[in-house]
């Protein structure tokens, strides 16, 4: 059964590549502001897992979601856990929601595990938080740092006449049937804050 299901949301998610920012004869859309970076390094989830798979030794996957996500949502097999924010508990009734705040140390955690002459691809759910990860890296002096712009979980479905719209199915390494799980390795996950 957990096949069929993993088939046929790999099957729906691969009918929707028609609304991938990347879909077209050969010309990507423009990636939305909160994508893009200020040092312009892109790849699409294929593209991150290709490109990781030619040098796995000198390529390195970073999840900024947050520790929670990459449990229950699941994660890139190969993806370290730096976590950009965490998530806060105290209600925000005008954005309603329960806001993110950011960590102040993530930089200091990234070098935990990385050089600034390291090649990192940033995945987080959709694009949007990694692309201000890797804004603070650069700034940082990474210098090799690639925004996954469709994310782990990929973009939301946009068609009002589908029982999916909304959810995001489209495009991101879990609806491109790379290799994902929801198994926890605590030596990949950098957690403890930089004292």
């Amino acid at each position: 059964m957990a096949s069929i299901l993993r088939f046929l949301a790999i099957a729906v998610g691969m009918a929707c590549l028609a609304e991938s920012p990347f879909a077209g004869a050969g010309e990507a859309a423009p990636l939305p502001g909160e994508k893009q970076t200020t040092i312009g390094l892109y790849l699409t989830a294929q593209q991150a897992f290709e490109k990781w798979q030619s040098a796995p030794d000198n390529v390195t996957v970073l999840d900024v979601r947050t520790p929670e996500e990459y449990l229950f949502i699941g994660h890139a097999e190969m993806a370290w856990n730096v976590p950009l924010a965490a998530q806060t508990f105290e209600w925000d009734a005008a954005r309603k929601q329960f806001p993110m705040r950011p960590l102040p140390d993530f930089v200091e955690r990234v070098r935990k595990i990385a050089n600034p002459d390291d090649t990192l691809l940033v995945m987080c759910r959709s694009g949007g938080r990694s692309a201000a990860a890797v804004n603070l890296l650069a700034s940082a002096g990474f210098k090799n740092v690639y925004n996954i712009t469709d994310g782990f979980e990929g973009d939301s479905v946009k068609d009002p006449g589908s029982v999916f719209n909304g959810q995001r199915m489209v495009n991101g390494w879990r609806n491109s049937g790379l290799p994902w799980t929801y198994e926890v390795k605590p030596t990949q996950m950098v957690l403890t804050p930089v004292r």
